[in-house]
């Protein structure tokens, strides 16, 4: 469904939540956006899965082309995981990245918290847009 648009730099941008968005177009824009070296794309079940498990899909659409995506795993009353951000290159420093963030935050219930892992490349990026880093994270994923 889509969602007002905005405009700007000879742009159209068009923000919309896409719950059936393609394995193909989401792997396409994680590979224009840099983001594909950290995600599994050579394993299309398992991206598959990713997005078929999401619970909240908001893409970015320039002209009906995917720039970006945010997809978010959630209960949407008390967690949100933002999981994937990804803009196309040619498109970041536009906004586009944070207006995917605010309209994800915004599907959320009154005080759910939001949080996201930023790939190293990317922490300039999130301490521009304002957010407040947490530092009581801790991965588990190698627990023994």
């Amino acid at each position: 469904m889509a969602d007002k648009s905005v405009h700007g730099d000879a742009m159209r941008i068009d923000y919309a939540v896409e719950p059936e968005l393609s394995a193909d177009a989401f792997i396409d824009v994680l590979e224009r956006s840099g983001l594909a070296e950290r995600r599994p794309v050579g394993d299309r079940p398992r991206v598959e899965a990713m997005l078929r498990n999401a619970g909240l899909i908001v893409t970015a659409r320039d002209q009906g082309r995917l720039v970006g995506v945010a997809r978010s795993i959630t209960d949407f009353v008390f967690c949100c995981y933002l999981s994937d951000l990804a803009v196309d290159r040619a498109l970041q420093g536009r906004g586009i990245g944070k207006e995917l963030m605010r309209r994800t935050r915004d599907a959320m219930g009154p005080g759910t918290m939001c949080l996201l892992l930023s790939a190293p490349k990317a922490v300039s990026f999130y301490e521009q847009a304002g957010l407040t880093r947490h530092e009581q994270a801790f991965l588990f994923t190698d627990l023994e």
